[in-house]
């Protein structure tokens, strides 16, 4: 159950209902989401405990359920969440195009890629600062330079940007450049993380875990959102099968399932998925056909001789090509591509400008 208060009412108030579902030996957590404070109980609710606390004073409303999903069903929230990232919406009749490269390299790389992903039609700016690879001796990015790197690009183009974040040590940096952060599959179950970038306020991509069930990609959504963050985007980016031909396989049913089961928007990574430029452009097609609000594409000047991920990125005129493609299809189910926000010129972090790359 989660009874939901009136904006302005007292916290006196909510302490009552919150003593009102203990009496029932309910346990009761507490969290703050579009300004309303909400009391989360857990256990199973007598008979009619929700038809006793509606009328109580400052309650607005109560979601009588026992689902884990508390906020992340259907049950919450009926209507589709649209997330607001800087002006680019993810969710509702927009589709959305996130492009670049996996990892941040050095400047001329960052400037092409970027330059590329604007005149392209591109809507937000991915890059990896910080990079979680499988081996320890591949390259784990620039760290701090590289969030310097992706602030210099948003000034220029005006793109938002999106970058991972791997610890809580490095949140507050990253939360100086990043317009969304994204929580990488090795990540997905990393509960420390999941709370503290809910508590950030800052909204959110969260990839499914490589091995993870639809349920259990839902319940680390949830660890965000009971903290207070509505504003998650899901990212379907392939799940470790035993077929050995692409890198992963991409579950495309899980973003109809997910669609009917939760009001988050999700979109598709189809290059991490595949591993191969010669199925991005039709596992792209495919995810917004399935209806995915959006996809992310590595994009890489030259891809030949990228730290990360070679063999799955797209050269700058190839993602053109492909948002060609995909304006075409949505045009023909009622949809459009989302475009960027007017150029937006902010000043660069002060925790990083003194920094060299």
């Amino acid at each position: 159950m989660i009874v939901v208060m009136d904006q302005t009412s007292a916290p006196e108030l909510a302490e009552d209902v919150a003593a009102a579902l203990r009496a029932e030996d309910m346990q009761v957590l507490r969290s703050r989401c579009h300004g309303r404070a909400h009391l989360i109980s857990t256990g199973t609710a007598p008979r009619g405990l929700a038809e006793r606390i509606r009328p109580l004073p400052g309650v607005e409303s109560v979601v009588d359920t026992e689902d884990a999903l508390r906020f992340t069903g259907r049950a919450y929230q009926r209507a589709d969440t649209v997330v607001d990232v800087a002006g680019v919406p993810i969710g509702g009749p927009a589709f959305v195009v996130v492009a670049g490269p996996c990892a941040v390299e050095n400047r001329a790389q960052m400037s092409d890629s970027a330059h590329g992903v604007a005149l392209a039609g591109g809507a937000i700016l991915r890059g990896g600062a910080y990079k979680p690879r499988t081996s320890p001796y591949s390259f784990q990015g620039l760290g701090r330079a590289g969030l310097r790197l992706l602030a210099e690009q948003r000034e220029v183009t005006g793109l938002p940007i999106i970058t991972e974040v791997l610890d809580v040590a490095d949140l507050d940096d990253v939360l100086e450049v990043a317009d969304i952060l994204q929580v990488g599959t090795r990540n997905m179950s990393n509960a420390t993380l999941l709370r503290a970038i809910g508590r950030s306020g800052r909204p959110v991509l969260l990839k499914r875990g490589m091995a993870a069930t639809i349920e259990e990609w839902l319940l680390a959504a949830e660890y965000i959102l009971s903290e207070g963050n509505p504003d998650v985007v899901l990212c379907e980016r392939g799940i470790r099968t035993f077929e050995p031909a692409t890198r992963f396989t991409l579950d495309l049913s899980a973003v109809a399932a997910v669609r009917r089961i939760s009001h988050l928007p999700v979109i598709v990574d189809p290059s991490h998925a595949a591993g191969r430029t010669d199925l991005v452009r039709p596992l792209a097609l495919a995810a917004a056909a399935v209806g995915a609000d959006g996809v992310m594409i590595d994009v890489h000047p030259d891809a030949a001789g990228a730290l990360c991920d070679a063999g799955q990125a797209l050269h700058p005129k190839e993602l053109a090509e492909l948002t060609a493609d995909l304006g075409r299809l949505l045009t023909a189910t009622g949809r459009v591509l989302a475009v960027p926000p007017p150029r937006a010129m902010p000043a660069r972090p002060r925790a990083l400008a003194t920094e060299g790359v």
